[in-house]
């Protein structure tokens, strides 16, 4: 590290002392509130994704969802001269949805290299900081998408897609709500095949059929719904009048609005590391990340046998879905 390097550096270890309230950032310390909450604003301002769900702070690690959607009626009349009573019903949650936020780590080096090319500008913290929060956030919606368990130890090289570090939305559909989530329509064929000779005719049928049948009456007409999928499904996607048999490999140029894409006449939303031949109906704040008040944890610490600067970052963390009585699940499609 350069020394007009190391000048500002030590000012940075300064500053992140002071604002967390402890005598020095390079031994284990819990963040204080507002650098946490300013931390939250850069990682959901990194990602227009992150930016349109909920992330919200929680008191305790385990308990029952928020619930930010509206699952039933409550409109009705009561009789009460006689013994009858008015009973009022909550329209936020019909089963119980549980949390538990899990410790995930999210540790960062930084090259003495990268560091002393950083230095250079003025804005050396904001670059720091934003580093830390972009990567934060991607890894977050790597989670969202594929995780499917919560290892004790986990590991990147059989896990690249972080599918170890924590049970994600589309996990917790198909083990908490399994009604929800179609993988086959002929019986053991393990695919949904979507083409002339499939079983839909073109991705818009199997969207509206997704919604008729897998999602609750009550949001089945929600103006907020969206198909959220991947790139290679969205590329394989016409835009064909419902259910007439058209060529899924050439979609007419003239029809395609960027940005206004929608299958099955709702919004395409195409987000990264969705998994491939799959796409979720639901709206984007019935999707939520849970973080735990008082959870963050950090210290920074030089590593000169590396070379480099360790920032040790870690946040109490669940994937929440608030009403799964407005979500479908689709997987295992195959474009013919």
């Amino acid at each position: 590290m350069r020394n007009d390097t190391r000048k500002k550096f030590n000012h940075y270890m300064g500053e992140v002392a002071r604002i967390n309230e402890v005598d020095s950032a390079a031994v284990q310390f819990t963040v204080a509130p507002t650098p946490a909450q300013k931390l939250e604003e850069k990682i959901q301002l990194s990602s227009e994704f992150l930016g349109r769900i909920n992330v919200i702070e929680v008191v305790e690690a385990t308990g029952q969802a928020i619930g930010l959607s509206v699952n039933s009626t409550i409109a009705g009349r009561t009789d009460t001269t006689g013994d009858a009573k008015r009973n009022p019903s909550d329209p936020t949650g019909l089963t119980a949805n549980t949390y538990a936020c899990q410790k995930t780590d999210f540790d960062i080096a930084l090259l003495y290299s990268k560091i002393d090319a950083w230095a250079k500008f003025a804005d050396f913290p904001e670059k720091w900081a934003g580093a830390c929060a972009k990567a934060i956030g991607l890894d977050r919606i790597m989670i969202g998408w594929n995780g499917t368990s919560i290892a004790t130890t986990t590991n990147r090289n059989t896990n690249p897609l972080l599918q170890d570090v924590n049970e994600g939305w589309l996990y917790k559909i198909r083990t908490r709500s399994p009604e929800r989530n179609m993988t086959e329509v002929v019986q053991g064929s393990g695919k949904i095949t979507v083409g002339s000779t499939g079983d839909y005719k073109n991705l818009d049928a199997l969207v509206k059929q997704a919604v008729d049948s897998l999602i609750d009456e009550v949001h089945q007409d929600a103006t907020d719904l969206v198909v959220i999928c991947g790139r290679s499904l969205l590329n394989d996607k016409n835009f064909a009048i419902l259910n007439q048999d058209q060529d899924n490999q050439n979609t007419l140029a003239g029809q395609v609005l960027v940005g206004q894409k929608q299958i099955g006449g709702l919004p395409a939303v195409r987000v990264p590391f969705f998994p491939d031949n799959t796409f979720l109906i639901t709206s984007l704040d019935n999707l939520s990340i849970y973080y735990q008040e008082g959870g963050k944890r950090r210290f920074i610490r030089e590593e000169p046998e590396k070379n480099r600067v360790a920032d040790y970052q870690s946040s109490n963390e669940d994937y929440v879905i608030e009403a799964y009585e407005k979500v479908a699940l689709v997987e295992n499609i195959e474009v013919l």
